[in-house]
């Protein structure tokens, strides 16, 4: 990543700040998953010293492959953060899944693609149904709302299938949380700042 991109970045706040507001200690967390390897889903493994990281096995084998270094797929990626978690799997601390896997009991995890190679959504079991915490899959409402892929992607018609699991998997749209969506803000019940629940 060029020193010209990683300037324009603008840190919101330390994952370990977040959890503290919500009463949990780094150090308490067992399950982390990965979504993907985008810059803006990985990173900060040392705040989780007792935890173990859920991946795709398409997205390790992507990220670690021969079209990696592509520009036109590297640019969302820190090098850095893919040794890491070539670190963490020497360590026995990555847990691969190849499709779908539960984490603990109503939490899940999908392999969905299209995003990256091994782009996963997490299905969370609620009372008004399962929701959906789609990631990248859908960065914005209306990506997933709309049909409309996100410009940033792995495999086209593969978002396309992302959006049909997605709703296959969710107990409705009102349960879907897109990754990047400012309007999570306004729909979803505001507990702190910044944060929501379903």
């Amino acid at each position: 990543m060029g020193a010209v991109n990683r300037a324009v970045r603008q840190f919101l706040r330390c994952p370990s700040k977040g959890l503290a507001e919500l009463g949990i200690d780094c150090a308490s967390v067992e399950h982390v998953i990965l979504s993907h390897f985008h810059y803006d889903h990985v990173g900060n493994y040392a705040l989780f010293p007792n935890a173990r990281f859920y991946v795709q096995d398409a997205e390790m084998a992507f990220f670690t492959g021969r079209h990696a270094a592509l520009s036109a797929l590297r640019h969302s990626v820190e090098v850095d953060d893919v040794c890491a978690l070539v670190r963490l799997n020497y360590e026995r601390r990555l847990v691969f899944v190849d499709g779908g896997h539960e984490v603990v009991p109503g939490i899940g995890v999908h392999h969905v693609g299209g995003h990256t190679a091994g782009m996963q959504i997490v299905t969370v079991a609620h009372a008004k149904g399962q929701a959906v915490v789609a990631s990248d899959a859908a960065h914005y409402y209306r990506n997933f709302e709309q049909r409309l892929p996100f410009n940033t992607l792995h495999d086209l018609p593969g978002m396309y299938r992302a959006f049909d699991r997605i709703r296959e998997l969710a107990g409705g749209e009102d349960l879907v949380v897109p990754g990047h969506d400012p309007l999570v803000l306004e729909r979803l019940k505001r507990v702190a700042d910044g944060i929501v629940e379903l």
